[in-house]
């Protein structure tokens, strides 16, 4: 099994948050894209999982972490529908009143690895 955590938007090597952070330098709120910024994030996910030897496609449970949950839920829940629906990993969406950097979205990832066989875990078989 994989654990991930704490994955978020920003691009690898540069720092770059996708969509825009959320407030600036001196703490004043800014207007961001949280479809740019999930996606980033997934895209991160499937960076790390790839390089394990995994891949979206072993996702077996997602948290995901929102600062704005009614700014941001339905622009969220659009690209995790697109790029994980398909998965049918359990989910869970919580509101957070802040992460540790500008962003707002963060996910928790459990993903199954190396030959553990996802149709039959959980069923006892």
């Amino acid at each position: 099994m994989l654990y991930l955590s704490g994955v978020g938007p920003r691009q690898p090597g540069t720092d770059e948050i996708p969509g825009g952070a959320i407030r600036d330098a001196d703490g004043r709120p800014r207007d961001y894209d949280i479809r740019a910024q999930t996606r980033a994030c997934i895209e991160n996910v499937a960076r790390i999982l790839e390089a394990a030897g995994s891949g979206l496609d072993r996702v077996l449970d997602v948290t995901a972490f929102l600062v704005d949950m009614d700014r941001d839920f339905a622009g969220y829940n659009e690209v995790y529908g697109e790029l994980l629906g398909p998965v049918g990993a359990t989910r869970t969406t919580l509101a957070v009143s802040a992460l540790p950097t500008p962003i707002a979205v963060e996910l928790k990832v459990i993903a199954a690895a190396g030959d553990v066989d996802i149709e039959t875990l959980g069923t006892g078989g």
